[in-house]
């Protein structure tokens, strides 16, 4: 079935009056369920988690239909990934149901400089910890946007207003190479939520989405310069390694295999 950033997609190309065009990308056909060209599919490498804390990816209009967005990934990975078409004047209801859903302590990810103080967390509170005492799953909300439109998204979407706004401290520029920035301090989409995920103590998980993304970046750019993929590169070998590193019940406590950082 369909991860909800895909439907997302397809429901968005289904109200396009003309065909999408990404910018710089290749034009050849696609696998719909990984979104490049069949010779260098990866659905065969989509990970298999059991992940605790949830994503709900709030989507600038045509981001869904960008074949480099990264929540596509965060999709794959953590199951219970939540995707929304943004909007001011009319959120989804789907969304704001979502965000009052009682098992669920939402956390919208900002940097903390363009939020009140008091609103201000830096860690996931305790309440959604993994043995918090109410169990409150954390749901983390990204803006899944270019830098000028999230922070369009963040001042004018005020049925957010009411949620914690968690800033994150990276310690390592991004390491994204399929979009340019003008900031290198500014991460894409899935490496927000594999910082998110670390926090949430689901290590395992926050190591698996950053190899992921990896491997989708040697896949997309090898596929863009017609050259076959490394079946035993470096990244393929790290998702390997993770993907059948044992597991603990999500949210039991720290799952890091031995040399993952």
């Amino acid at each position: 079935m369909p991860h909800a950033v895909a439907r997302l997609r397809a429901d968005r190309l289904a109200r396009s009056t003309k065909p999408f065009m990404a910018r710089g990308g290749f034009k050849r056909e696609r696998c719909p369920a990984c979104r490049l060209v069949p010779s260098h599919c990866m659905c065969a490498l989509r990970p298999a988690l059991a992940v605790r804390a949830g994503v709900c990816l709030l989507m600038a209009d045509i981001e869904p239909l960008k074949p480099t967005n990264t929540g596509w990934l965060v999709a794959d990975v953590v199951p219970d990934t939540f995707a929304f078409g943004w909007t001011r004047t009319q959120p989804d209801p789907g969304l704001l149901a979502l965000l009052r859903d009682p098992q669920w302590q939402p956390l919208v990810v900002f940097p903390g400089q363009y939020a009140a103080p008091e609103r201000v967390v830096e860690a996931v509170p305790p309440a959604a910890a993994a043995n918090g005492e109410d169990g409150r799953r954390p749901l983390f909300v990204l803006l899944d946007a270019t830098w000028t439109e999230a922070r369009k998204m963040f001042r004018r979407s005020p049925y957010l207003d009411a949620f914690p706004v968690l800033s994150l401290s990276p310690t390592k520029s991004s390491q994204y190479r399929l979009r340019q920035t003008c900031h290198e301090h500014h991460l894409c989409t899935s490496e927000v939520a594999a910082l998110c995920l670390e926090l949430a103590d689901e290590p395992l998980a926050a190591c698996v989405l950053d190899a992921y993304l990896d491997v989708f970046t040697h896949h997309y750019l090898q596929a863009k310069n017609q050259q076959p993929v490394d079946p035993d590169g470096s990244a393929r070998q790290r998702l390997r390694a993770l993907s059948s590193a044992p597991t603990t019940d999500p949210g039991a406590g720290d799952a890091r295999p031995e040399g993952a950082f």
